[in-house]
This record gives structure tokens, sequence and C-alpha cells, in this order.
């Protein structure tokens, strides 16, 4: 990362835009200058529905940080949901012309280019490339081969898909709000190193991501990125729920889940009475058991983590998963998640101890760990976003121009 590269993130979620604006210090950590968010409800089970209110709660959420950092946002970074995202594992062998110089930055670069030479499927494109393992002829794997002597080595890489139609979309709303998109990463990436303990980023692990209207998944195997998906459900599904069984209104629903958020009913301590005060049926104040409470939320999340189940089991991904994690707003503030989670699963499931997780505030987790990811990309010339304080016209890039100025020097 170069030294006072300023990286803007945009989380775009299905119930809030939130973005993070943070400038790379002397000491190559991130330092936050500063992040807004605004509701949006522009999109509903993942899919855009409505493109105008979706440009407005971005340029309103840029506009609010620009007056906070006191300058112009031209283009940022914006995460991709999991169900647009094929990824792609790829390797290639380069041979060194002098293989008494060491390996060399352009060795490196460009190896990292010739590998996204793949056949790209109709309908898709890249917006990533994910150096993740280099190794050495004499079978040594390294993170960095740069200055190593050996007479060639072999880079493996995940090649990021997006469906074209989803990248067009979101580069239209983007400029609709007056930015230009400087790259797309999936949620679960950009999340990896912010949630995970040291221990778990060598391990086996899937990344349960439950948001408002999402519940997205990431598996890795190491640090090899291996496959994403959304199950278009959340934690609203859960308040909706309670809402229509009880028949009451969202906002004491959603009060009602915060309250006695509880994922198991057998682990109800007091079945105490729960005065539902807007009652729609006859008489007022209706008093329910919170069992009944529970039972609901119960349901639901069992469903969710049985879709999970059946993603994985179709992809042939169960067995290899040692560990799951959980994360999101939409889930981990209800008890017992993680044991809701191994029934359904099978797999040792636990909420996430990160130790940056608890220093972030929730709304800003996602495009926090964004911005973290852009930061802290391997052998990338700049990864500054278009910052001007003084000219409206910002310069216009394509992903994978952008891509081409991550890795050549």
């Amino acid at each position: 990362m170069a030294i006072g590269d300023i990286i803007v993130g945009i989380d775009i979620g299905t119930s809030k835009v939130s973005a993070v604006v943070g400038e790379v210090n002397n000491f190559s950590q991130i330092e936050i200058i500063c992040s807004t968010s605004n509701r949006c409800d522009g999109i509903k089970k993942g899919k855009i529905i409505n493109e105008e209110e979706v440009a407005l709660a971005i340029a309103k959420t840029i506009k609010e940080a620009e007056d906070e950092a006191d300058f112009k946002i031209n283009s940022a970074y914006i995460t991709i949901p999991g169900k647009y995202v094929t990824i792609v594992q790829n390797s290639i062998t380069k041979e060194l012309k002098d293989k008494y110089s060491g390996i060399s930055t352009k060795d490196v670069t460009t190896a990292i280019m010739q590998v996204r030479d793949i056949e790209i499927p109709e309908g898709k494109t890249i917006v990533d490339i994910v150096p993740n393992q280099f190794i050495l002829r004499d079978g040594r794997i390294i993170a960095d081969p740069i200055g190593e002597f050996s007479p060639e080595f072999t880079l493996n890489a995940q090649i990021i898909l997006a469906d074209k139609d989803y990248v067009r979309q979101m580069s239209t709303i983007l400029k609709k709000a007056g930015l230009e998109v400087d790259g797309m990463v999936p949620n679960s990436l950009a999340q990896r190193n912010l949630i995970l303990d040291v221990n778990e980023l060598h391990d086996n692990i899937m990344i349960v991501d439950m948001g408002a209207g999402n519940t997205d998944i990431g598996v890795f195997e190491g640090d090899s990125f291996v496959y994403t998906n959304t199950i278009p459900l959340g934690g609203d599904n859960i308040t909706n729920d309670i809402a229509v069984v009880l028949n009451i209104s969202e906002e004491e629903a959603d009060k009602l889940k915060r309250q006695y958020g509880l994922a198991l009913k057998s682990f109800i301590d007091n079945d105490n009475d729960i005065i539902l005060n807007t009652y729609k049926g006859d008489g007022k104040n209706k008093i329910i058991k919170s069992s009944e409470l529970i039972e609901i939320i119960e349901a639901r999340i069992e469903e969710i983590f049985t879709l999970v189940n059946k993603d994985i089991s179709m992809q042939g991904l169960k067995q290899r998963i040692n560990n799951v994690v959980l994360t999101g707003q939409g889930i981990t503030n209800i008890n017992k998640s993680d044991v809701a989670g191994k029934i359904s699963l099978n797999i040792p499931v636990k909420v996430s101890t990160g130790r940056l997780i608890s220093t972030i505030r929730p709304t800003y987790r996602v495009a926090y760990a964004l911005v973290r990811y852009i930061a802290a990309r391997p052998f990338a010339k700049s990864v500054s976003s278009n910052i001007d304080s003084k000219s409206e016209t910002s310069i216009v890039k394509t992903i994978l121009e952008r891509i081409k100025d991550f890795f050549y020097s």
C-alpha cells in the first residue's frame, strides 16, 4: 500500500448505504477520516428495484462524507453480493529470463496479469484478481516471492467474475450519484481479514453474514477463496414474521426481536408474559408467552441455515468445511444463533471474535472491511480513490483498467 492513499469504500446493503473514507498512514495502517450512512429502500432480496432510490442514498451518503472530510470524492470501491459472483481458480508458471537476478516486481505483476487470461463465460466480466500463493521450483510456498532466487515460480490465484449486467447497472447507479467505480469486491472476501482470527485465516472456513435482507456466504480453504453465494433472507424477514404472526406493527416486532432475541426455544430460562402494545386484533394489549415469540424466530433462523446447508451440499463443499463463523447485524444479536447453526449444518459454528470486530460500529463494519482489504492489496502500484478538492470531473476508468493500475508498476 502507498502511504497517503485515500480509499473510499461503499457497502450497498438491502436496508442502508454505508461509506468509510480511510487514509494509509506512515505505519501502513488505515486511519478512518469519516464514516457515513443512510437508509436505502431501493433493494429487495438482493435485487435492485429502484435505481433512483439507490443512487440518491449513495449521493447523500457521499455528500455527508465530503462535508466531513472537506474534499470532493469522485470514485469509490463497492461491495458485491455473492449471488452475482463466480470464482475461477487458475495458475501460471513463469520462467525467469535471468535466474541469477532474483524474482523482480515486474516478474510478479506480469504473472498476475497473465493469470487472468482465462475463457470468460458469456455474461461475465472480471472484477478482481486475488493472488494467494507463490510456489518456487524447490517447492517452497511463500506469500511474497520478490527477491527470491529461483529459475521459475508458479502463481495460484482466484479470478473473480461478476455478472456483466449487475456491473453495468451498478456503474450506472454510481454515475447518477456522481461517482466512478474503482472496483468491486465480494462481501465475504472483503470481510475475511476483519472478522476471522489469525488461526482461522489458515483453516477451511465458511463465513455466514446475515444482513437485513440477505445472507451472504463465503467459503475459504486456507488462503483460497473458493465459493460465494447469497441466500435472499435476513434479519428483516425475522422481524416481518413476528409482525405478521402476532399481528403487530413492524416497529414493535423489531423491538421484541432485539429484547427477547433467542434462536432456540429450548434455552428459555423464564417463559414470561409479553404485552403486545400494537396488537391489531380485537381488544387491546394482547398478552403472549415469550416462548411463542421465540418459536417464530427459531423457525426462520432454522430455514436460513437449512438453505445454507442445501447450497453448500449441492456444491460439494460441506465435507471440506471445518468451521463456520457468523457475522452481520441480522444474526449476531440473537443469542444461541451459533447453536442453531450447528444443529442445522452439523459443523462447528461460532459468532465472529475477530480482534477488530468490537472496535468498529456494526453499521460501518463491511465498508471498513472493504477499505482495509483494498489497502492491503499486495503488489499494488496505487489503490487510491479519485479525490479532488477542486475539480468536479472525475477520471473515467473501467474496472478492468483499475485492475491493471493495481498491478502494473
